[in-house]
């Protein structure tokens, strides 16, 4: 779709389902840097990677030691690795070109949600979310993992960590904790069952901030826009609320210690409130006042310009799309299926949702053409008009071009080498080495081959039936004459191809009367004679 001729006042977010994607049962996506890739963990415990661009499938990473469903799937930055968690409580990364396995290990939970740090073209830690503790950092190459505090009273500051079943204050047990890196993976944001934000360095272990949820609700989602300004959280209250970062992009970690250093207050919790008041400021609020819904794998647009969440409704597949003033734009419709994850595409108004029954649905934006953008003396017609030609129209070079002068300058070089950077990732470092496409793997037709082969040896018995007709008989009467131990017997267990097809009845009726008809020709112009001779 050219994108001149895309009307500017239509909003730039998807509208209709656009086609579906189909192969087995799909449980989470997650898109490449780039948009151009999507993978889809299965509930056979294998993870397919889909072309986007061409809606087929690139590859599929298989490991037969996981049969379990897979809970979560996450792309490294530049696309050459793949983490993918499973309900057998594995955490499985995975070479992307190459769809070997680089390693793999056991927790002792079942892994809701798995992220790869984004500091690292090839990374080997990652931040795992499992079901009934507390969120951990693992090291794939060494399998060791440390357990992350979810509460001041496990402050990490030589205090012992709680149990897997109570905090150490007796408080709630552990529910389903959601925590993420920040853009550049120095700091990690743990939302804990008190409605508390916790801004953790996971390298010393430490709680550097704290920011309190309005409410106090459990806090079942937490995500960072991709450009890493706005931080989003999904509560039990039914809210989705977002937050600006207050924090530099880069060094985020260093802006935090010197904000601690800052720090006047004496009580360590009002210290802790203080910075985390620094560090994120409360954007806006999304909810729907009037059904008061569960909300299902929020997330950002590509841009940051949108927020979507899914209904938690069972029966019904919904998409809820707000701007990022708080108006809700547009609700998505699609058939009688729960939501059970979501996905926007990095670059495209493109929204990607996994039902409960397993099948990817792609929403697209419905475009209006406006064709009057072609040119700017360029107007539709709503009836017919007479058209009158200029004089000079037809002209090989028109007096109107005569008299403009030419802006180019055919002794510059025209320069084919420089990238231009795209708007989309200014936020982002380039590199040369990112994995965009996957190389297809041609894989030949096997039936298309055994064909050619039976069509081939058909067509040689043929001559050699054409040359010995006694061929024939002695395969009648049960005997091989040169064929004894043909491959093409091997092939299809002992069993010959007929070398010649016994004709139809109908067949042999027309040849029968063309055979009849000549000599009744030649009987009827010898009688004819004879009378003649006799005359």
């Amino acid at each position: 779709m050219n994108a001149s001729i895309i009307d500017p006042l239509q909003g730039d977010f998807p509208e209709v389902i656009e086609e579906y994607l189909e192969h087995g049962v799909m449980k989470c996506i997650a898109f490449n840097r780039r948009g151009t890739l999507l993978a889809a963990g299965c509930s056979d415990g294998s993870c397919v990677i889909w072309d986007f661009e061409t809606r087929g499938i690139a590859k599929e990473l298989r490991d037969k030691d996981c049969v379990a469903a897979i809970t979560s799937v996450c792309w490294s930055k530049y696309g050459h690795r793949i983490l993918v968690s499973a309900a057998d409580k594995s955490l499985t990364l995975w070479d992307v070109v190459k769809g070997e396995k680089i390693a793999r290990t056991t927790l002792q939970q079942t892994p809701l949600q798995a992220r790869l740090h984004p500091g690292s073209s090839t990374p080997s830690i990652c931040l795992a979310c499992p079901l009934s503790s507390a969120p951990m950092i693992v090291d794939l190459h060494t399998e060791t993992t440390t357990v992350l505090p979810v509460s001041l009273s496990d402050t990490g500051n030589g205090a012992t960590l709680p149990s897997r079943n109570k905090f150490s204050d007796g408080s709630a047990p552990f529910t389903p904790t959601a925590a993420c890196f920040n853009k550049y993976g120095d700091l990690v944001y743990v939302g804990n069952s008190k409605g508390e934000i916790l801004i953790i360095d996971h390298k010393s272990i430490q709680i550097r901030g704290l920011v309190p949820i309005p409410g106090s609700a459990v806090i079942k989602n937490i995500v960072f826009s991709r450009n890493g300004q706005y931080l989003l959280t999904n509560s039990n209250d039914r809210t989705i609320r977002v937050y600006e970062n207050l924090l530099p992009l880069k060094d985020g970690l260093k802006a935090l210690d010197e904000s601690n250093n800052q720090a006047t207050e004496q009580d360590e919790v009002e210290k802790l409130k203080g910075v985390g008041s620094r560090c994120l400021a409360l954007f806006r609020e999304f909810q729907d006042s009037i059904t008061k819904v569960h909300w299902k794998a929020p997330c950002f647009s590509g841009d940051g310009e949108w927020v979507i969440g899914g209904s938690a409704s069972k029966g019904e597949h919904k998409i809820y799309i707000w701007d990022r003033a708080g108006h809700l734009v547009k609700i998505l419709e699609g058939p009688k299926e729960a939501v059970i994850d979501l996905a926007w595409h990095p670059v495209h108004p493109i929204v990607v949702s996994v039902s409960l029954t397993g099948l990817v649905y792609i929403w697209a934006k419905d475009y209006t053409e406006n064709w009057s953008a072609f040119a700017p003396d360029f107007k539709e017609l709503e009836e017919n008009e007479e058209y009158v030609e200029r004089e000079d129209e037809f002209d090989l070079v028109p007096e109107t071009e005569k008299v403009k002068d030419s802006d180019i300058n055919e002794d510059d070089e025209v320069d084919i080498v420089t990238v231009e950077k795209d708007s989309a990732f200014s936020d982002s470092d380039m590199s040369q080495e990112e994995i965009c496409f996957l190389p297809a793997d041609p894989c030949p037709d096997v039936s298309e081959q055994q064909d050619r082969l039976v069509l081939s040896t058909s067509k040689m018995g043929d001559g050699s039936q054409s040359v010995s007709p006694l061929s024939d008989e002695a395969g009648q009467n049960g005997h091989l004459t040169n064929q004894e131990s043909s491959p093409l017997e091997d092939d299809t267990g002992g069993t010959r191809l007929k070398r010649k097809r016994k004709p139809s009845e109908k067949v042999l009726n027309t040849e029968a009367e063309n055979v009849k008809k000549p000599p009744s020709k030649m009987k009827a112009s010898s009688n004819l004679l004879r009378t003649g001779n006799a005359s």
